[in-house]
């Protein structure tokens, strides 16, 4: 079991990540919208989380309550606020990572508004090099995406998101994205893992993500990490 970092310990002044994560973000060619974070719950985050503000998921995790990817269509998780209500911590806790001090098989650090989840892996998924996967929603299965934490945030910032979700995104997507709040994603049916029309003739509405989440992920994910 490794020992618990305090907050002091974790809170890196010398190095801190953040001015680093500001300048990607003004630089983004995708719309990026940072959420404010609770002081308390930015600190009681990273320390469940036990990542230090030197790295970019440590910054993003104590100074942001989360960023909205191109129109809140991705959720990129930090403290969590009223917008996303669902910090790292909270999301993670009893879900993909066990909470007994042991280096964690997976942790989740995204989400799409299609259902889709992006998770690092620790062993879980691949080989444990802390690549990001992440479950595609017309495939149910997890897809290796070959980075790790911070290109995956560049990628976020900077990708072409568009062309990767170009056949799941309807018209008028942006508006009804809009009006999600961060712990809801839209139920397509019939489900984009089924044949039918394209997404554009399928129906659409709002469900609590918790409810995609345990019909599709969460058991298998759990039944392997809890060996």
């Amino acid at each position: 079991m490794t020992a618990i970092r305090t907050l002091e310990e974790l809170i890196n002044l010398d190095e801190p990540a953040w001015p680093l994560v500001q300048e990607w973000i003004s630089r983004a060619t995708n719309k990026i919208e940072v959420l404010p974070r609770d002081e308390q719950d930015a600190r009681d985050c990273l320390v469940s989380m036990q990542i230090t503000t030197r790295s970019p998921m440590g910054a993003i995790i104590y100074h942001t309550g989360g960023l909205l990817i191109d129109d809140g269509w991705v959720r990129l998780l930090g403290a969590g606020c009223s917008r996303l209500p669902r910090g790292m911590h909270t999301w993670n806790w009893n879900r993909a990572v066990i909470p007994d001090g042991r280096r964690p098989k997976v942790v989740l650090i995204a989400d799409d508004v299609i259902g889709g989840f992006f998770a690092l892996d620790g062993g879980r998924l691949g080989d444990g090099k802390g690549n990001v996967f992440y479950f595609a929603p017309d495939t149910l299965e997890w897809e290796d995406m070959e980075r790790g934490y911070t290109d995956f945030l560049q990628w976020c910032l900077e990708g072409d998101l568009e062309g990767y979700y170009q056949d799941s995104r309807w018209q008028g997507w942006r508006d009804d994205v809009s009006k999600l709040t961060g712990d809801r994603v839209m139920h397509i049916a019939p489900w984009l893992f089924n044949e039918g029309p394209p997404v554009d003739q399928r129906s659409r509405r709002p469900v609590p993500i918790q409810e995609v989440w345990d019909m599709f992920v969460g058991n298998d994910l759990l039944a392997e990490d809890s060996r």
